[in-house]
């Protein structure tokens, strides 16, 4: 397969809104000509990409383990092939599109099968047909073309395309698709000749020309790599400390898991778009029915009374600024993990909003539990349950603990030393509970455990019923560049509000 740089994509994020998660741009300049690693100069003739046919996969790197998308739209023009590609919404996908935001990433890189080529009189292998397997995201190209845009900011114009290459000769054999087609190779940016020049003595590269050399590739990398090893019966390790690359073994650790145990009981709403403060109505007067009645009486008489309970809007977020250097030298993995502890800490944030308001707003409770006690439990949990069932004839449905409270359960076992909860539970028990799963039914009702509990938490609530609501609107990742003190700043946010609308719908089981 031949892997050729090409040109320039654009980011199209329009501002205010949902990213669209799409690149687009010029995937190779026609009659241009680029060198690849072994040495070939290669040259892509018009109408030589199909433009129709299986789309083609977006790759990051040429790595067909790392795809991110696929191409969904193909152009042909005079001067190339103009491509449109959509981004997945995955981990790998976001942070393909920061690095090309950042500028980490700024050309794109095909990949194809040369189907029929031949040679001009200067040696260039002209492509005249080809299968287009895949397109890539890659840092260096082959040629002179910077990413244009990044359409989330300031929308700019496409810098004009010139050609000014020789035209083929005619005359020029062309070859059969029987013709063995080359090796697989990858581009490189086109390398000025070098002449004949009598051997020098070979000087160690410090560590700046080696990274420059790598970051190249191709044959300026080989050539590099081919000299330190010939060099090797006069060099030691010691000697190399400034070259030698320290492996980063394994994606990064975080230990950190962003969950919402309680938002995602709960669920969420989406929040209006306008207004700081929006109405949510609720009944807090129902009618009257009386009766039986005698003829000729007045039926009984009620009233109806719907509030307007306020919810106010609340924004939470967090940024970190990122010098231009940081980005450029960093893996692409220290964005892609920098981007995803954002997303987790918002997560969490958010979460704890809504655990502390369902905590303090449920103001019913029963006596205190003896915890070691299961017949105790059993008792208090039909106090709740009953507590709830005088206020609108609701049934509970999810069991709200801490930490604590969830051990608590856990260990609970019957006269016999059974467990009250066991994990292969038999027809005659409570529920079922594990160390290892959040999935647990205990007394009937879903347990959810959340660490944004305070301590000794346990509340028994009819979730289904709306009494408690969530809204969110997600507005995701940001990035704004700071010219004067050649920075980013990338910022995550989001607007998120909570709301105990009855409270008549959970209630406490107390500890001492």
């Amino acid at each position: 397969m031949l892997k050729l740089h090409a040109g320039q994509f654009t980011i199209d994020a329009a501002q205010g809104e949902q990213p669209r998660r799409t690149i687009s741009g010029i995937a190779v300049r026609y009659n241009t000509e680029a060198t690849v690693s072994d040495g070939t100069r290669v040259m892509f003739a018009p109408g030589s990409l199909p433009s129709d046919g299986p789309a083609p996969k977006l790759f990051m790197y040429h790595d067909a383990t790392k795809v991110i998308g696929t191409v969904t739209e193909r152009v042909e023009t005079e001067e190339g092939m103009l491509f449109s590609a959509k981004v997945a919404e995955t981990v790998l996908g976001s942070e393909a599109l920061v690095l090309a935001a950042a500028g980490a990433l700024s050309d794109v890189s095909v990949g194809v099968e040369p189907v029929k080529f031949k040679y001009d009189k200067n040696g260039v292998m002209v492509i005249t047909a080809s299968k287009w397997m895949e397109l890539s995201v890659v840092p260096h190209g082959a040629f002179d073309a910077p990413i244009l845009d990044v359409a989330a900011s300031i929308h700019q114009e496409e810098e004009e395309i010139s050609n000014t290459e020789e035209v083929i000769s005619e005359q020029e054999q062309e070859m059969s698709e029987a013709t063995p087609a080359p090796a697989v190779v990858e581009a490189a940016p086109i390398t000025q000749t070098l002449f004949a020049q009598p051997r020098k003595e070979f000087a160690m590269p410090s560590a700046g020309e080696w990274i420059a050399a790598q970051m190249q590739g191709g044959a300026v990398a080989a050539e590099m790599n081919a000299k330190i090893r010939a060099a090797a019966p006069d060099v030691v390790t010691s000697d190399l400390d400034g070259i030698m690359p320290m492996p980063i073994l394994g994606p990064i650790y975080s230990g950190l898991r962003g969950l919402r145990p309680v938002v995602d009981a709960i669920g969420v709403r989406a929040m209006p778009q306008s207004g700081k403060v929006f109405i949510r109505p609720v009944i807090t007067t129902n009618t009257s029915i009386g009766g039986p009645q005698t003829e000729n009486n007045t039926i009984t008489a009620g009233t109806f009374v719907v509030n307007d309970v306020q919810i106010t809007k609340g924004i939470y977020g967090g940024y970190v600024e990122l010098s231009e250097a940081s980005v450029d030298w960093s893996s692409p993995e220290v964005l892609g993990a920098l981007l995803e502890d954002m997303q987790k800490m918002y997560a969490i944030a958010t979460d704890n909003v809504a655990a502390d308001l369902l905590r303090s707003e449920t103001t019913q409770t029963t006596g205190n539990v003896a915890v070691t006690d299961p017949a105790d439990w059993v008792a208090k949990v039909y106090a709740a349950s009953v507590t709830i069932l005088a206020q609108g004839n609701y049934m509970p449905d999810h069991l709200f603990v801490s930490p604590d409270v969830y051990a608590q359960l856990g260990t609970l076992s019957d006269t016999s030393d059974r467990p009250l909860f066991p994990q292969v539970g038999p027809m005659n028990a409570f529920g079922s509970m594990t160390p290892g799963t959040r999935d647990s039914v205990v007394f009937g009702l879903r347990l959810v455990v959340d660490t944004n509990f305070a301590a000794k938490t346990c509340i028994v609530g009819a979730a289904a019923t709306g009494a408690f609501e969530n809204w969110e609107q997600n507005k995701g990742a940001v990035q704004l560049l700071q010219p004067a003190s050649l920075s980013t700043q990338l910022a995550y946010r989001g607007y998120f509000a909570s709301k105990m609308l009855d409270a008549t719908k959970f209630c406490k089981i107390a500890q001492a």
